[in-house]
């Protein structure tokens, strides 16, 4: 399986199974435009993370670390997630304006390794 990184709000996203990764529904997109065939609120990091990191690059490192740790107590989820990919490439759908420090990257690494 490929797993790629998409930004909700930017056109043309890969082919392949959708699964929005955003705790919160991203501002001004219909459920019908999203076209998801899943929403992992669940792999998202927690409210207190998210807040506390607020995308800032200095922070990048020990949100990582903090991240991975909240993701290895939802393994079994994760799998399960996975399990529901019948295509080739899954598509991790986000918010964040800022493409290299959001969570995505994090999880992607942590599904790529658990698949």
């Amino acid at each position: 399986m490929n797993i790629k990184l998409h930004r909700i709000y930017e056109e043309n996203a890969p082919q392949g199974y959708h699964a929005l990764v955003d705790r919160l529904w991203p501002r001004g997109v219909s459920k019908e435009e999203a076209d998801l065939n899943g929403h992992w609120k669940d792999l998202a990091p927690s409210d207190e993370l998210r807040e506390w990191f607020g995308h800032d690059p200095d922070k990048w490192s020990d949100f990582r670390k903090k991240y991975l740790s909240e993701l290895s107590d939802h393994k079994e989820k994760a799998r399960e997630h996975l399990k529901e990919v019948s295509q080739k490439n899954l598509v991790l759908l986000y918010g964040a304006k800022d493409k290299q420090y959001t969570h995505a990257h994090v999880l992607k690494e942590y599904l790529e390794k658990l698949g």
